[in-house]
């Protein structure tokens, strides 16, 4: 099957008009951030059964017509890995596309593995090694090889396929509902609204602050993220993780303090040093009662460790009757929770229906577990 590649209104149109109708489209995005907060995006990809297309955004002015077809409520959306895709739908129209199916996720509840990769997905089901020779292209550049638009078009011939077979299989078994809370999530707006408030707990290393320290850190976290989506420009570039978690912990008054801090360049002093000092000031300010937490949870008994160790064991035999890899049901971190009476994602969804109302027995004292010379047995 031919390539369409769109570069115009008219083409687009034409497209659009083709596509009308469809039940399902694949979709898939190239995009380009290393530079900027917000992604840029430089192709769409799209295919159904009869057509595969790369629409071409930078030579396109107005995506109104795909966008509308793309939000239609009787056309059901195929992604792998939906979520970077979608921010950008976002950011386009401050709106989800309302129906969505994410092969990634379809895949976990099938038993293919936790987070897999399209092009694993692509082997495991289809027998096809996709080429990865064009996997660092800077797609802002043009004109596109041919060979970068066939690259780029496998992302959705496949992805279509993968469609088929993964969707026939969660109706054959059942499975299809599980994922609507999954799918829901992902057509949700605040899935993609940041509040630079809590732009903070995204810093690697907050969790050694506490206190003013958390506080100072928090007005620091907001005015970077605040700055970042201003200039359109990556949050490191305004100040790195490191000095941020530095300037939090030391809180510099002055200039000539500020300077002292390792990492923190003359010309970050320069542009910044004023508002860093402002904002340190404010959080240091905050009362003490105001002062944000980092949730901690309480540290486990022994017996308690043994409970885990007992839910983990009924949770791997659960998975393995339903042919599901445990990683993808649950971490030891969500089984802890159920100890602690604390939510977790085994209380919910299709985690619940598979293992979480077990395991919940199981603490309840309604199931046993034992042991046979080969298996776990439940009674």
């Amino acid at each position: 099957m031919s390539i369409r590649y769109v570069a115009s209104s008219s083409d687009l149109d034409d497209l659009c008009k083709q596509l009308a109708g469809s039940p399902w489209l694949a979709i898939d995005t190239e995009f380009h951030r290393e530079k900027t907060y917000y992604p840029e995006l430089c192709l769409i990809q799209i295919a159904n059964d009869d057509v595969i297309a790369c629409v071409d955004p930078l030579a396109i002015d107005d995506l109104t017509p795909l966008m509308d077809l793309f939000y239609n409520p009787e056309t059901t959306l195929v992604f792998h890995a939906a979520r970077q895709d979608l921010e950008l739908f976002f950011l386009l129209r401050n709106a989800l596309p309302p129906s969505i199916f994410d092969t990634q996720l379809a895949a976990t509840v099938l038993g293919y593995g936790d987070q897999i990769g399209y092009g694993n997905l692509v082997k495991q089901c289809l027998n096809v090694d996709l080429d990865k020779a064009h996997a660092r292209t800077d797609w802002r550049q043009r004109p596109l090889s041919t060979e970068q638009i066939e690259y780029a078009a496998d992302d959705v011939r496949y992805l279509r396929q993968l469609y088929h077979l993964l969707n026939d299989k969660l109706i054959a078994t059942g499975r299809l509902s599980w994922l609507d809370d999954d799918f829901a999530t992902l057509s949700s707006v605040s899935t993609y609204q940041e509040d630079p408030t809590s732009s903070w707990l995204r810093i690697k290393g907050a969790g050694k602050l506490k206190g003013q320290q958390l506080a100072v850190l928090q007005q620091l976290g907001a005015w970077r993220e605040e700055r970042a989506v201003k200039h359109n420009l990556p949050r490191r570039w305004i100040l790195k993780d490191e000095v941020m978690l530095d300037l939090a912990k030391l809180a510099p008054s002055t200039i000539d303090a500020m300077k002292k801090i390792r990492g923190l360049e003359a010309r970050d002093i320069d542009r910044h040093g004023k508002a860093i000092i402002d904002n340190i000031q404010r959080g240091k300010a905050i009362p003490k009662e105001a002062w944000p937490v980092l949730k901690r949870p309480t540290p486990l008994t022994n017996q308690q460790e043994a409970m885990v160790d007992a839910l983990m064991a009924l949770l791997r035999k659960c998975c393995d009757e339903q042919n599901i890899t445990p990683v993808a049901v649950a971490t030891r971190k969500d089984v802890e929770a159920l100890i602690r009476g604390e939510d977790s994602p085994l209380a919910h969804g299709w985690r619940h229906e598979i293992v979480g109302h077990k395991l919940e027995s199981f603490l309840a004292g309604e199931i046993q577990i034992s042991a046979s010379a080969t298996q776990l047995e439940i009674q």
